[in-house]
């Protein structure tokens, strides 16, 4: 099997060697380099292969420079994963000995060092094979094992550093969003105050100078103004309360149909003032596992939010539904509103939103109702999506675990939170 051997500047895969390019790959401070520089003078070896398991190439030094060998299907180096080197007079010799020869170089001697981590899993390998007879002298070996812990160890503080280092830059910006987000909602908080206070004022000070309707008029606005404030300052409470963990996860098996009949119940008025038709399309027997009280939450503020955005001519609708998909139940809420553009729906689920869209009768909006709606789907193992057109209406999309696979999804959730860590 004959192998292209490529120039460090022929390689188009380059973006998928991330411990490589880590270590300084084709730089100045290039340590793979160094390390295979210094292995090779310190066995007298004429060659050297090193791979990282995760990455499409093989760095090939010759003693004159570094080269790239694009991976192959059929190579097996299994049998050596389990153990820290593999040496001319080992078992998997036969093996490991052809796996050099697709460059076309001869050898009679090979030394195949596993790169493993202190924790015994191994990142890759390095190899060293010439045409010499004798074989690679013990102590030698030794040195080089030790020398390659510590060059793998090198590596695993680099790599914990960039994490770490990524991590921060991360938090960083959610700290600036959050302040610039919190310097707004302040904002939004104290504005309303201003004309409670000061119509609160007039009637205080002014009830003999106003008439019936100047009295109801600033009834009205007291009471609206009054119930937005409460409704932002509900929904900051409860998304602050969701961001730092303290919501209280009570997992159950219950019919959907249950939370959507609820939703409809207290929300149709709503519809049936802005001349909208409420429908509910959930079927009986579909059955969630998740916390009844946020999904219920949930799907308030999103029927709320389409009857808030869809047209008052009596044509405008917004329709719940539900469809099982494999082990998740499929929640749709759709309306035949304002829609939205694309610049909307890529902020929609940050707390950064920095207005609230007025609705089709003028309703304000805390900004804040999304963003609580996308914490409880996380909290509940789901996903939510949308998609919009302008003038032609949205659809949000909740997928929730469905009650039967729920050990399967959080097997598989305990699984992925492992790998992270």
């Amino acid at each position: 099997m004959e192998m292209q051997v490529l120039r460090l500047d022929q390689v188009d895969q380059l973006s998928a060697c991330r411990l490589s390019l880590m270590l300084g790959l084709n730089s100045d401070n290039d340590l793979i380099k160094r390390y295979l520089d210094f292995t090779t003078k310190l066995l007298k070896s004429g060659k050297a292969l090193l791979s990282f398991h995760e990455e499409p190439y093989f760095w090939y030094s010759d003693t004159q420079s570094i080269c790239a060998i694009p991976k192959v299907e059929g190579i097996d180096i299994a049998a050596f994963h389990h153990c820290d080197h593999i040496n001319l007079n080992e078992h998997a010799f036969n093996s490991l000995s052809g796996l050099p020869g697709f460059i076309n170089t001869a050898h009679k001697r090979i030394l195949a060092i596993n790169l493993q981590k202190t924790d015994q899993e191994s990142i890759g390998f390095a190899l060293f094979f010439d045409d010499e007879i004798n074989a690679f002298d013990s102590n030698l070996i030794d040195l080089v094992k030790d020398y390659t812990a510590g060059f793998v160890r090198h590596i695993e503080l680099k790599f914990n550093f960039e994490e770490l280092n990524e991590l921060y830059e991360q938090q960083a910006a959610l700290n600036f969003s959050k302040t610039k987000f919190f310097s707004i909602i302040s904002h939004d908080l104290r504005a309303p105050f201003h004309g409670l206070l000061g119509f609160s004022e007039v009637l205080a000070k002014e009830r003999e100078t106003l008439d019936d309707s100047s009295i109801q008029n600033i009834a009205d606005y007291l009471y609206e103004t009054s119930q937005s404030t409460y409704n932002l300052l509900e929904s900051l409470l409860n998304w602050a309360m969701a961001e730092g963990g303290r919501f209280v996860y009570h997992p159950i098996s219950f019919n959907l149909k249950q939370v959507t009949t609820i939703v409809k119940n207290i929300l149709n008025t709503f519809a049936l003032k802005k001349n909208i038709e409420l429908i509910d399309h959930v079927a009986d027997d579909i059955k969630i596992y998740a916390d009844i009280n946020m999904i219920t939450s949930l799907i308030q503020n999103l029927v709320s939010n389409a009857l808030k955005f869809t047209q008052t001519d009596g044509t405008g609708k917004v329709i719940i539904d539900a469809i099982k998909v494999a082990d998740h139940v499929e929640i749709t809420i759709r309306d035949t509103g304002m829609g939205m553009s694309e610049s909307k729906i890529r902020d929609i689920f940050q707390p950064r939103i920095t207005v609230s869209f007025r609705g089709t009768s003028g309703e304000k909006g805390a900004g804040l109702g999304l963003v609580l709606c996308k914490r409880f789907v996380d909290l509940n193992l789901g996903a939510i999506s949308v998609t919009s057109k302008e003038g032609e209406g949205t659809v949000f999309t909740v997928t929730l675990p469905i009650a039967q696979n729920v050990a399967e999804i959080y097997a598989e959730k305990q699984v992925s939170e492992e790998k992270l860590v």
